[in-house]
């Protein structure tokens, strides 16, 4: 055996090679009754074989996707005296047909071949399938388990099979398997050389196998082979995965000593990268600099090592100035260190950067790996770059990088994060017909995607159709469906959903359990699932404070301080440490109850506790404070908040601004606007919302106003219960004109406040009321200054589209656009649907041209199909969704018509 511990891998019985959804495409069988038909094809498929350039053939082409691994073989068998020939329709046909020869058919035709006693090209054939395997441990095993049924039938690997072997489970890091074919080698006779030896050491040393590496090592000295800087270099790397950097440098230190084993490039970086992994990323510069003053320059890799220990630390600036460093050096950057900058610039939201690395990566002719694109897709994905996340997948495609269900997650991800999972789950087909399935992550992400849309019931039929792709649902799966059904307030389903979870012996984790809880604490039935929260103590689930501030937050809004009190109490007997989140919620709840000199007590607690308060806890102090009248106090109180290591946000400036306008104060209003600019925090919609307000209720506004009851309105513009999230007042936009507008616009600008913002917020507000009229005038006034907010522009669209006036849609968007600014994906939805529902078809058509134009993508061609899948205009049919998700399940059971 190869692998003992491995058992012969079942290689399954495929007879078929194609699949088919019958809304995708039909296809033309192949399958014959007669013996005498398939041994004519065999034969008729030999003769076209044995012609000049037969691979471009295009009738043999035609024929290959229906060749099974039987046919394959049999003709195979027919060049049986021609090896070489026999081999290159091996390759030729694995190439050809990438379901039917997928690996697990690769290894079925090996098996045919061994059958036929063609052990000439099955043994040329399985030095091919161990490459292909150098990034598969899965692939490499099935491939061993599979070699090792063949031995029945008297096949014996040769020693180029042996070898090739080695070294890719040294890659692999099978150190353990690849010293199992070294004995086996030894033990069927064969004679290993030097490199043989080096490449066992190096796949032990991998794995961290010191101990082993020694004595392996020992055996080859007995042996008459010298220590050389590879095996050397392997004892460094085996102590650095072993996290033992003193044996690592003691070894290091001998090499130094030995002209035969003296360090390279590759010994450094291994040391320098065990630092970086230690944390020891001072020593590893330190290193980097020994090593060129001793005459060896770093390399790609060494600088690869340092640049991600940088991006790690979120030092990406200093990331970017070594891979500067480099080009000085005449050190070329891979693939794999562009990929490392472009993923850290995405998770930090720098797509633009990102982009530039990207296309400065495509400049130095590399090209991108999966892994790169799979990083700049989540990345385009996060920022709702949905188009242009697209437009990568046509480039991968036409690079022929294909696409994996990686790349399809993260596509699926980004349309739910913009509240598309309709169209996430449409994309299940492209998935399909490019011979993937869908994994659990896959179905998770539509789970997840249309519970937070609301839409439950389609998460129900993917969530049940999930055990008939023979996938199990996990945690993530039934947390995401508790907390949509608690979010709807379907607590009965919720606690149905836990029981079943609990059925399938599913861990509950602290996430369940605390969505289940909070469902219930936000509409008053905390004690319902008090249970629970005992259950979370026996079950040690009770790690963090979040479950117990749940409670405390729901007891808080019912004024229950006392009971929030003994909870406190409770969750410091069982060992949790209140956290400021904790404090704030309590110091909030006695704001609530107008005590604010107990919250004022409560403060001065957590800082002599070592609980810090942060900006959310003197945030909510200073909105007690104003709404007990106590604005001097609370304006003392945030501009000593830095003192404190605590700089006030919008939120907190918004508190105080809204208290003085409330009280007549405007102009102290913007004193505090220009402070909060010097301190580097620009205003938001809740100060726009309330500097508005003062504006109405000033004594000009009311000449201009006719306002009726100035105390009703009061009560109602500048109300701190206010919940809308863009703080927007019906009342103080139907009462507004442009002038304030305008007045407001120049006292924000007199405090150092950009005014892009300011017109988005007024620009909404005033379509939200149905005044095109007066935010026609201010976008107009925007434009001339060279402004285009994105929201108010959306606005605008929006609002020309609800009321069918696209014909000043058009022209609006066309003046947007000459003045070299993009609308958003959904306002060029907006236009495309209303225009086509008009039956304006070629006006939509050109308008999805000028959005591929505008959004910088070079081929239309590629992208278009893309573009029009985003932009088509599907209803949510159920039939239509359970026809593609039976679709799915046919696939996973391969369910495939015989070919």
């Amino acid at each position: 055996m190869l692998l003992r511990t491995t058992r012969l891998v079942r290689i399954p019985n495929r007879h078929s090679c194609a699949f088919q959804f019958p809304f995708m495409f039909s296809f033309l069988s192949l399958q014959s009754s007669s013996n005498q038909t398939t041994e004519g094809t065999a034969f008729h498929i030999s003769n076209l074989i044995n012609k000049p350039n037969w691979e471009h053939d295009k009738t043999l082409k035609s024929l290959a996707s229906h060749m099974t691994p039987h046919l394959a073989g049999k003709i195979i068998g027919l060049h049986s005296n021609n090896v070489e020939l026999g081999f290159r329709f091996f390759k030729w046909i694995c190439r050809q047909s990438s379901y039917c020869y997928d690996f697990d058919g690769r290894i079925q035709l090996l098996s045919v071949l061994v059958s036929r006693d063609l052990f000439g090209v099955a043994l040329k054939a399985v030095v091919l399938l161990i490459k292909e395997c150098e990034d598969s441990e899965n692939g490499v095993v099935k491939l061993m388990g599979a070699l090792d049924g063949m031995t029945e039938l008297g096949f014996r690997l040769s020693y180029p099979c042996y070898s090739t072997l080695l070294m890719c489970l040294a890659k692999l890091n099978m150190g353990f398997v690849a010293f199992l074919v070294y004995r086996r080698m030894v033990n069927e006779g064969f004679v290993l050389g030097g490199i043989d030896y080096r490449t066992v050491i190096n796949a032990l040393c991998k794995n961290g196998l010191v101990q082993a590496a020694e004595m392996f090592c020992c055996k080859v000295l007995r042996l008459g082979f010298g220590l050389d800087n590879h095996v050397c270099t392997s004892l460094v790397l085996a102590n650095c995965r072993r996290d033992d950097l003193g044996e690592a440098f003691r070894v290091f230190e001998k090499m130094s000593k030995e002209e035969s084993c003296r360090p390279n490039s590759v010994t450094y970086s291994i040391l320098i990268h065990g630092l970086c992994e230690a944390g020891r990323l001072e020593e590893a510069f330190q290193l980097k600099q020994e090593m060129v003053q001793k005459g060896c320059q770093p390399s790609t890799r060494t600088y690869t090592v340092l640049i991600k220990a940088k991006c790690d630390i979120g030092m990406t600036d200093k990331a970017m100035n070594m891979l500067d460093e480099m080009a000085t050096k005449a050190c070329v950057p891979n693939v794999h260190t562009y990929t490392i900058l472009i993923d850290r610039l995405c998770r930090e939201g720098k797509i633009e950067e990102a982009n530039g690395v990207f296309r400065k990566m495509l400049k130095h002719g590399l090209c991108p790996g999966i892994i790169t694109f799979n990083a700049l897709i989540n990345g385009y994905c996060k920022e709702g770059w949905v188009v242009s996340a697209f437009q990568l997948l046509s480039v991968m495609e036409k690079g022929n990088c294909k696409p994996n269900i990686r790349t399809y997650n993260e596509l699926m991800e980004g349309l739910c994060r913009v509240s598309k999972s309709y169209k996430a789950f449409l994309l299940l087909r492209r998935v399909v017909d490019n011979g993937l399935l869908p994994d659990r992550v896959t179905y998770n992400i539509l789970v997840d995607g249309f519970c937070k849309e609301g839409q439950l019931n389609m998460a129900f039929n993917i969530f049940n159709s999930m055990n008939s792709a023979c996938l199990e649902p996990d945690g993530f799966t039934f947390t995401a469906l508790i907390d949509g059904l608690c979010k709807l307030g379907r607590l009965e389903q919720a606690n149905g959903i836990l029981g079943s979870m609990v059925k399938k012996g599913i861990s509950l984790d602290e996430v369940t359990f605390t969505a289940l809880i909070n469902g219930h604490c936000k509409i008053g039935k905390a004690k319902d699932v008090y249970f629970l929260f005992e259950n979370m103590v026996e079950n040690r689930c009770l790690t963090t404070a979040h479950t117990f501030n749940c409670f405390l937050d729901a007891l808080n809004k019912d004024y229950k301080l006392n009971e929030a009190n003994a909870m406190l109490g409770k969750m410091m007997k069982y060992g949790l440490v209140p956290s400021v989140v904790t404090h704030t919620i309590l110091i909030e709840g006695h704001c609530r109850a107008g005590e604010t000199s107990h919250s004022l007590k409560m403060l001065e607690r957590m800082k002599q506790a070592g609980c810090p308060p942060n900006v959310y806890t003197y945030t909510i102090i200073i909105n007690g404070l104003c709404n007990n009248g106590r604005v001097e106090e609370a304006e003392t109180i945030l501009f000593s908040m830095s003192s404190f290591g605590v700089s006030p946000n919008h939120f907190t400036y918004a508190v105080l601004i809204k208290a003085h306008v409330k009280a007549g104060r405007l102009d102290r209003a913007f004193q505090i606007v220009s402070t909060m600019v010097k301190n580097g925090c620009q205003p938001n919609s809740h100060i726009y919302s309330a500097l508005l307000s003062g504006f109405v209720l000033s004594n000009t506004a009311i000449g201009a106003g006719d306002l009726s009851s100035i105390g009703d309105l009061d009560a109602r513009l500048l109300s701190s219960e206010e919940n809308d999230n863009n703080c927007l007042s019906n009342h103080v936009f139907r009462i507004m004109d442009v002038d304030h507008a305008l007045k407001i616009r120049d006292e924000i600008k007199k405090c150092g406040v950009p005014t892009e913002d300011l017109y988005n917020f007024l620009v909404v507000g005033l379509c939200k009321e149905g005044r095109i009229i007066e935010a026609d005038q201010l976008t107009q006034d925007m434009v001339k200054h060279g402004l285009f907010p994105d929201k108010a522009i959306s606005s605008i669209i929006e609002h020309y589209c609800k009321t069918c006036k696209y014909d000043n849609c058009l022209e609006f968007m066309k003046l947007v656009l000459d003045n070299k600014f993009v609308p958003s994906f959904a306002s060029y939805c907006w236009v495309i649907h209303g225009l086509r529902n008009e039956g304006r078809v070629q006006e939509a058509q050109r308008l999805v041209s000028d959005l591929v134009r505008h959004t910088g993508i070079e081929e239309e061609v590629e992208v278009t199909p893309y573009i029009e899948f985003l932009m088509k205009e599907e209803e949510d049919d159920p039939n239509k969704c359970l026809k593609l998700i039976k679709a799915i399940e046919q696939v996973h059971y391969k369910e495939r018509p015989i070919m």
